[in-house]
């Protein structure tokens, strides 16, 4: 008899095992599609309608303004960790088949892996899964000092069923939301941008220096000047008026002027001059300049003996 019953019990701790250790197998792969649990959530589910359905009451508009208080806004920069519970102990874990999970992280726990992340330069790096820079994207650091796009790791344990690192295979990893690579790639813009308004203000400089500093290389500084000096003729031309009707009016102005002059003059002088008078009036020119001379008053007697005679 005490045989059969040390026999009996050894298959039921048997039976409780293997059913602890399929347990314990179906929450570490995360399988939820199982009947069971589908029946569980379908329950909750329907227990949660039905406590809607009762607390919902009607609400009555009157009109009346009312002051709502306007949600705190969290700061972006805040890091927290996504899974500050340790999930529930599994049967196989109570009863001692399986180790128990790791107890969260500490701060300063989480400080050293985060210290380890940034010596390893993997926020520097591009995210393992999807080869992308982390730019403004939600960031996840794991327990073992990994980095990856939220976005990415959640994708990845929706397709493997798994809660495993992609890079180092651990199991059961704590989470923590940083911004590492928000925050150097922020540095990163602000450089560029830096950067490019300084070799702008550069390049202006120096553009300006060109025109007006001349080079000391000779061909260079030829080339300089021949362009100078078609800048200096540019702007002659272009100060100068050039309306060619104005030039022909001012000239057509000129010449009416002139023959107005001119009928005047004849006018005045009623008929035109004779050889004779011209002769006269040659004579006495010539007399006059002679009579001015100092070198011929000496002869002027002489002189005038002989146009006396003549």
């Amino acid at each position: 008899m005490l045989k059969n019953k040390g026999h009996s019990s050894k298959k039921d701790n048997l039976a409780v095992n293997a059913v602890a250790l399929q347990d314990h197998i179906l929450h570490d792969l995360q399988l939820r599609n199982l009947s069971v649990a589908d029946h569980s959530k379908t329950q909750v589910q329907k227990k949660e309608n039905k406590s809607l359905k009762r607390d919902t009451k009607a609400i009555i508009d009157t009109g009346l303004k009312k002051t709502t208080q306007c949600p705190k806004l969290e700061d972006s920069e805040k890091e927290y960790v996504l899974d500050p519970k340790p999930p529930p102990l599994t049967l196989a874990q109570k009863l001692g088949l399986i180790g128990p999970p790791p107890p969260p992280l500490s701060s300063d726990e989480w400080e050293k892996v985060k210290q380890r992340s940034l010596l390893q330069g993997d926020s520097v790096q591009p995210c393992p899964i999807c080869k992308e820079e982390f730019e403004l994207r939600p960031q996840v650091l794991l327990s073992c000092s990994h980095v990856f796009h939220k976005a990415c790791l959640q994708a990845f344990e929706k397709f493997t069923n798994k809660k495993t690192c992609p890079l180092c295979r651990k199991n059961q990893y704590q989470t923590r939301v940083i911004h590492d690579g928000a925050r150097l790639f922020r540095i990163k813009c602000a450089t560029r941008i830096q950067a490019y308004w300084r070799g702008y203000v550069v390049r202006k400089w120096y553009r300006n220096l060109r025109k007006t500093v001349p080079p000391t290389d000779a061909k260079l500084r030829k080339k300089f000047f021949e362009k100078k000096f078609t800048e200096i003729s540019h702007r002659i031309l272009c100060s100068y008026n050039t309306n060619i009707e104005e030039l022909f009016a001012e000239i057509d102005q000129c010449l009416a002027i002139n023959r107005s002059v001119l009928q005047q003059l004849e006018e005045k002088c009623g008929h035109e001059i004779t050889e004779e008078e011209w002769e006269k009036i040659q004579v006495q020119n010539e007399t006059s300049a002679c009579l001015e001379d100092p070198r011929l008053r000496a002869h002027g007697s002489h002189f005038s003996l002989s146009n006396f005679l003549l």
